[in-house]
């Protein structure tokens, strides 16, 4: 593994140009279609959370390819949701899915997702399958999550190790799977795969209130996610090094849209997806 380098403290004037405003001419395929294929019976909400917020980052359609329960909840919450198959610029997989009890519909529709060459936000049950992920991929594990994945692949890590030292291991993870890593936690460690020359993409994202430690934050992110890569498509084409940047300006908006649901007190999941729009402005 090469050397970590200092990680970047990522800002409000570091994350505004990794966030796509539509021109006049834009449209609702020209901003960013983003497919989405999260969610089970066993856990509906992931699903209605990440859509959420992936609707309130800024993306021109969302396609969602679901199950039939969180499909219902889905389109009850947001009606403008598309529930067909059709073009899509980037894909975000994962949340809330037991890869275990997934019907034959959806293991095709995951396989066509990782194998599609288009970029890949990959989560919670679908982190095992990165190396089927044949375009640009960011994971999004927290830190036991990593230590599965890791130990799946022949690393032996702990989840003590991971803490003590999260820079490192989720360096390795970027290097031996090839992809950026959005590692979740108090302190958020986004980091690429070393290019040849040992160089990477490293920042690190603080969470705005110990309040955001609660069920459902981390499909949100992963919502923010989806949206801005599905929004960045073309530079990703170009430069599939500019994940890390979108992964940092995720997190950025995350902590944000955080502080401003808590407001010092609790929160819960909806209410942050709900505040990310004014996080958005507010970076902006």
């Amino acid at each position: 593994m090469t050397p970590i380098v200092e990680p970047l403290s990522w800002g409000a004037r570091e994350a505004a140009p990794f966030i796509r405003v539509p021109g006049a001419n834009d449209d609702k395929y020209s901003h960013g279609v983003l497919g989405v294929i999260t969610g089970s019976s066993q856990y509906p909400g992931a699903a209605v959370l990440g859509v959420e917020a992936a609707c309130r980052t800024g993306v021109g359609m969302l396609r969602y390819r679901g199950a039939a329960e969180p499909t219902r909840l889905v389109l009850e919450r947001r009606p403008e949701v598309v529930t067909v198959a059709g073009k899509v610029d980037a894909f975000l997989v994962g949340s809330g899915i037991d890869p275990t009890a997934l019907d034959e519909i959806h293991v095709d529709e995951l396989s066509q997702a990782l194998s599609s060459g288009a970029p890949l936000v990959i989560d919670a049950g679908v982190l095992a399958r990165v190396r089927e992920s044949t375009g640009p991929a960011i994971i999004t594990p927290h830190h036991k999550e990593l230590v599965r994945l890791l130990a799946d692949n022949g690393l032996k890590v702990s989840a003590s190790d991971v803490a003590k030292n999260p820079s490192r291991w989720a360096c390795m993870a970027a290097d031996e799977f090839g992809v950026t890593v959005l590692l979740k936690g108090n302190i958020s460690h986004i980091v690429s795969e070393a290019d040849t020359r040992g160089n990477r993409f490293h920042a690190v994202v603080p969470a705005s209130t110990t309040w955001m430690a609660t069920a459902g934050t981390g499909d949100v992110l992963a919502g923010i996610l989806g949206a801005l890569v599905a929004t960045h498509a073309r530079s990703i084409a170009t430069d599939p090094a500019v994940l890390g940047s979108l992964a940092a300006t995720a997190a950025l908006v995350h902590a944000l849209a955080g502080s401003h649901a808590s407001a010092g007190g609790p929160l819960v999941a909806l209410d942050v997806a709900a505040s990310i729009s004014s996080a958005v402005a507010e970076i902006l």
